[in-house]
């Protein structure tokens, strides 16, 4: 009898551990997956993948990525570590109507990688991506869609780097891309993405530098404007289009700005602009190469700007 006691006690000693092995093991995996016929009860294994990417991204290691099975929309969600989402090779959607998509509040070391993803704020959603704290986010072939407040708003307290490459933005009505930090520099690199039917395509604010590379910012009501509010901003625009917009295609100063801000042009179309092509207010300059195509604009011309025949520093 003492040895059966003996065997049994030891069989569920023996579960329990594998059972904790088991949880344990969903909780630290490198790599999750979901699916659309998914279900978060799931460890988010290839072969039992998790609902949406909240439910992935509690049992994914920081540092590890989440993979997409098939299309689907994955649901909103909130990161708080260093994580991949990879989309590639399928539609890996959310929807936020009435919320943000993504938020991003993360460790001060924290990388944030989001590739192939679809946002959709349905035209109620409040922000597509919200990146508050984190020292990295890099955006690839991300599509954000119908906002009422801005497509990728980054608001931080201390320095930030935000990179979108490959990307569109579309029906945001404050602003496609807008980016402030109250300490340190926030950073935006912007190379070969699309802002459309925005109130303002990018809004440089407090401490901002953002450098904008072949890249198309039509039909907003304003194409790029550097507004320091307290503290100084600057825009480098190169290579790029700025056209169709209904006010200024180009902005430096004015609004709330009560610091320098500053919009440095080169080798860029700006064109059919129902305001000036480049408007120079309070607070405000603008840098030029005289290598820009500057016309059809209300004015042409880039009055008040300074010609810079070396290397803009």
């Amino acid at each position: 009898m003492k040895t059966v006691r003996f065997t049994l006690t030891t069989l569920a000693i023996m579960a329990f551990t594998m059972l904790l092995a088991s949880g344990a093991q969903a909780q630290t995996a490198t790599r999750t997956w979901v699916s659309g016929v998914g279900d978060d009860v799931n460890p988010c294994s290839r072969t039992a993948p998790c609902k949406s990417f909240a439910g992935a991204i509690a049992k994914t290691v920081a540092g590890g990525e989440i993979s997409v099975l098939d299309p689907s929309g994955f649901g909103a969600l909130t990161i708080t570590k260093s994580i991949t989402i990879n989309g590639a090779g399928t539609l890996a959607g959310i929807t936020n109507s009435l919320t943000n998509g993504i938020v991003i509040n993360a460790g001060a070391n924290d990388t944030i990688n989001i590739r192939y993803v679809s946002l959709q704020g349905v035209l109620n959603g409040l922000n597509g991506i919200r990146y508050i704290a984190g020292k990295n986010v890099n955006l690839e072939n991300v599509s954000i869609v119908g906002n009422t407040g801005v497509g990728i708003d980054m608001n931080k307290t201390s320095d930030g780097n935000l990179t979108v490459v490959n990307s569109e933005i579309r029906n945001c009505t404050i602003a496609g891309i807008r980016a402030e930090t109250s300490a340190g520099i926030a950073r935006v690199t912007m190379r070969n993405t699309t802002i459309t039917n925005c109130g303002v395509g990018i809004h440089a604010r407090r401490n901002a530098r953002i450098v904008v590379k072949e890249s198309t910012l039509a039909s907003n009501n304003v194409g790029v404007h550097a507004e320091g509010n307290g503290q100084t901003a600057v825009v480098v625009l190169t290579l790029s289009q700025i056209a169709n917009n209904s006010g200024h295609g180009v902005q430096a100063g004015g609004g709330v700005s009560t610091n320098p801000s500053a919009v440095r042009i080169a080798d860029n179309v700006i064109i059919n602009n129902g305001g000036s092509g480049v408007s120079i207010q309070a607070n405000g300059s603008v840098d030029t190469f005289v290598s820009n195509k500057i016309i059809g604009n209300n004015p042409d011309g880039c009055v008040g700007c300074t010609n810079v025949t070396t290397a803009i520093n």
